[in-house]
């Protein structure tokens, strides 16, 4: 149970309005605490950087902040489409976890909502002379701040929604997701044969249809313990499913042991990367599909994609299945691994089907499936040399 409140407690840390209501807090916290300033600030500083002093200045920033904001949000919006249209409609999701703006448009809006609160406890006659004296203290701070964040903001803006950032975004996060596997090779559980039905094993039916996106392992393992069984799980993280079907297997269990253990694994409708790091693969073979299709055109892009797919599978190739000696975390359960050979069709057969007219795209893939059959991951090598041959045999058509 643990485990999946950290899973969605860290969705929402990713989504915009977290950290924009966030610093709000702390900024209207701080203006309520300014009062309880100590009398023994000097006289003179309190009437002359009080009251009169920083009233002007809170009214500049509630009304320039929220025009900036509005400003902001526009140009965000504009460019993640862009980017959307560009790339894969999928790369929108990722693109609204971007954390630089994240900050930037979070300080905006708090120092928004700091100025109009200051503003109106003032009028209100809330603050102190001492604690007028904290307020403008506090709005240097935020000036100085919202300077930085448009800063921070002009630089930022100069690659947000090109196909640059997107790339480089996708890449970054498919690189989390494989590395995350290289410390996890089945995800902390025992290695099973993909399919491999334990025999008389009792089906854990899907609690509801859609893509698995994540298994909390440590919950399954903790049901299993319990009732002396043993978890197979079905579908891995980024598989499809319908209600009803066997999301996993145990060799033992009644009804409610199913029903919790299919609590467990989380379902949902567009995939995650958190245990799926094919995800960012497929995302960025459909950016190369959609450079390569004839309203594009583009095959520059489909071998920058390709060149990155490479990078990507030879620096962070998750462990074979013949060399896993990792004392396992979940002894009670059984994943099937990701194999080197998916991975690969994951990233290389679309965008041959879609660039066998292009000879510079087929020999650069050409060129990327030869210098991952020399990897020193056994399955990898032996993978990247039967795709190449299919691809000399022309048998992707």
């Amino acid at each position: 149970m643990i485990e999946k409140i950290l899973l969605h407690l860290g969705r929402i840390a990713r989504q915009l309005w977290f950290r924009v209501v966030l610093i709000s807090l702390f900024s209207v916290l701080a203006l309520l605490l300014a009062p309880l300033a100590k009398p023994w600030l000097p006289d003179n500083l309190s009437k002359e950087f009080g009251r009169e002093a920083v009233l002007p200045v809170l009214t500049i920033l509630a009304s320039g902040m929220l025009a900036v904001t509005t400003f902001s949000l526009n140009v965000m919006v504009s460019a993640y489409r862009t980017a959307a249209s560009m790339a894969t409609p999928r790369v929108y999701r990722l693109l609204l976890e971007d954390t630089v703006t994240h900050r930037v448009l979070a300080t905006f809006v708090s120092g928004f909502i700091y100025s109009l609160s200051g503003v109106i406890l003032f009028r209100a006659g809330y603050f102190t002379p001492e604690g007028a004296f904290v307020v403008f203290g506090l709005t240097v701070i935020v000036v100085v701040l919202i300077v930085g964040a448009i800063l921070r903001w002009i630089d930022h803006l100069s690659g947000l929604g090109s196909m640059d950032h997107t790339l480089r975004l996708i890449e970054g996060r498919t690189r989390a997701s494989l590395r995350a596997r290289l410390d996890k090779p089945c995800l902390g559980g025992l290695c099973a044969r993909k399919g491999n039905k334990p025999s008389d094993a009792v089906d854990i039916p899907a609690a509801k249809s859609g893509f698995v996106r994540y298994a909390g392992l440590s919950r399954l393992n903790e049901l299993a313990d319990e009732a002396g069984t043993q978890i197979t799980l079905a579908r891995a993280p980024g598989e499809y499913i319908l209600r009803g079907q066997p999301v996993a297997w145990a060799t033992a269990g009644d009804n409610d042991f199913c029903k919790a253990a299919s609590a467990a694994i989380d379902i949902g409708d567009v995939r995650s990367f958190d245990q799926d790091p094919s995800f960012g693969l497929t995302l960025l073979a459909e950016t190369a599909q959609r450079a390569l299709s004839p309203g594009v055109n583009d095959p520059g892009t489909a071998v920058e994609v390709m060149g990155r797919l490479e990078r990507l599978l030879w620096e962070n190739m998750p462990a074979d299945e013949t060399s896993r000696t990792r004392e396992p975390a979940y002894p009670n359960v059984s994943v099937p691994p990701v194999t080197a050979r998916h991975l690969l069709n994951c990233a290389f057969p679309p965008i041959a089907r879609c660039g066998s007219d292009s000879p510079s795209v087929m020999r650069w893939m050409e060129k990327s499936l030869d210098s991952l059959g020399g990897h020193p991951n056994p399955d990898m090598a032996e993978a990247a040399k039967e795709m190449c041959k299919e691809l000399r045999d022309g048998n992707w058509g």
